[in-house]
């Protein structure tokens, strides 16, 4: 026999012999009531962490064309005159 069906058998015995535990009638439906508000809580987490990706990524883009980083900004001084 061994060790692995050695520790089966005992915890087979040990579950055998006691007798399974009383489990209060109402307990599936208060896991399920909470379970279902973990759920939505879970879900509107979610929503809102699209919404404000969504919010993030309008702001910047709208940002951008205002202030369009990628164009060179205009010189402050002008160039000399020469050759009039």
């Amino acid at each position: 026999m061994s060790l692995d069906e050695r520790k089966e058998a005992s915890v087979r015995a040990v579950l055998d012999s006691a007798p399974p535990p009383v489990v209060p009638a109402e307990l599936c439906a208060e896991a399920m009531r909470r379970g279902g508000r973990a759920l939505r809580r879970r879900r509107a987490a979610r929503r809102l962490l699209w919404l404000l990706l969504a919010a993030t990524v309008v702001a910047f883009v709208v940002w951008a064309t205002m202030a369009r980083p990628w164009v060179e900004p205009p010189s402050k001084t002008t160039p000399p005159l020469t050759g009039w």
